[in-house]
């Protein structure tokens, strides 16, 4: 098989005639019905992230104070509370989204998620160890990308020597993420108790209490992550074809897939100095884009940025108003979300794959 067969067999849809045209035209408008349902939906949440809470408004009053019309009063409310940790919720979610993508198409499996690879890990030491050091929780978040990116340095260096292998990046990032997980539980264990507290609820991921100050960095630098992401998708999709065709093809594979994966560690970091190290998103966005719109696109790679944005403020809402408990971390709702759906994949890859010897 070469590697123009490959291309048309990864993408779903045959090149020529007119049943070609017909699937093509029917995936995209799939794809635009996705889209324009999850924008519709998106809405709707941040519609209702500002109107509701312990002082509820209609959502016209809403809207126009996040513009900064209407009585001052709930001007201050939307646009220096509920605001903020709404879009914060959008940006780190979106940032998952595409980091869990590009992470799952880059090894070629399925669990491939930041959490594997170490960076969640990473994001809690950056954070922990500042917080034990005491300085401005304006810095916390700093601290949180530092380490992330501290993760990622790691994980390259001890895969290097084996030219960046999919089976050695997985195994290192699963070693990486234990370690600082151990190094994170260390350093609570041994915080005093005002401290213990605040560090635990930051490591589960909470968007609470954020600023505008901290989306607008950390939504810059995403949005800068992200379009990067875009003009590597082609380099990507060479890479969907196997390493031996991408070869082929004239890419560097180990270069490629560094790049790639800088950025996916990029995106995912951004989230976590935004969000703590929500779990789950980065790893159902994948799997439920490609159930709504088949194989990946760059079109697909974007819907999922907007998949893991509506995911992760909904989970937000009911942490909010639909849990009894005060103060619970959105974290904590995706983690358990994410340990039967985590429980479920691993069952499907242990099944035996029957294959046919007609």
């Amino acid at each position: 098989m070469n590697a123009g067969t490959k291309t048309r067999l990864w993408a779903g849809v045959p090149q020529g005639g007119t049943g070609g045209h017909s699937r093509r035209l029917q995936a995209r408008r799939r794809v635009l019905l996705c889209a324009s349902c999850g924008l519709v939906a998106l809405f709707v949440l941040l519609t209702v992230a500002l109107t509701t809470g312990e002082m509820g408004m209609p959502a016209g009053t809403a809207l126009r104070a996040l513009v900064g019309l209407g009585d001052s009063g709930d001007v201050l409310v939307v646009q220096q509370f509920r605001a903020p940790r709404a879009f914060a919720a959008i940006v780190a979610g979106a940032g998952l989204g595409v980091a869990g993508c590009v992470l799952q198409r880059l090894f070629r499996n399925p669990l491939a998620s930041p959490d594997v690879m170490g960076v969640t890990g990473g994001a809690s030491l950056g954070a922990v160890s500042l917080i034990a050091a005491g300085v401005s929780q304006t810095l916390i978040p700093v601290g949180a990308l530092a380490g992330g990116l501290l993760s990622a340095l790691l994980l390259g260096v001890f895969a290097w020597r084996s030219g960046v292998a999919v089976t050695r990046l997985v195994l290192t990032g699963l070693a990486v993420q234990a370690g600082l997980a151990a190094a994170v539980n260390l350093l609570i264990v041994r915080f005093p108790a005002e401290l213990a507290g605040s560090a635990l609820q930051w490591t589960t991921g909470s968007v609470y209490g954020r600023t505008w100050t901290e989306v607008w960095g950390a939504g810059g630098a995403m949005v800068a992550a992200l379009a990067v992401t875009l003009v590597l998708h082609r380099r990507l999709a060479v890479l969907d074809l196997g390493d031996d065709s991408a070869g082929a093809l004239g890419l560097s594979t180990s270069t490629a897939r560094l790049q790639l994966l800088f950025v996916a560690v990029m995106l995912a970091s951004l989230a976590a100095a935004l969000a703590g190290p929500v779990t789950f998103v980065a790893l159902a966005v994948p799997h439920i884009v490609r159930f709504l719109t088949g194989p990946p696109t760059a079109v697909s790679l974007a819907l999922a940025g907007l998949t893991g944005a509506v995911l992760l403020l909904a989970s937000d809402l009911v942490v909010q108003h639909l849990l009894p408990v005060e103060g619970l971390p959105v974290g904590a709702v995706t983690a358990t979300l994410g340990a039967p759906w985590l429980l479920v994949l691993m069952f499907r890859q242990s099944k035996p794959v029957h294959r046919s010897h007609a």
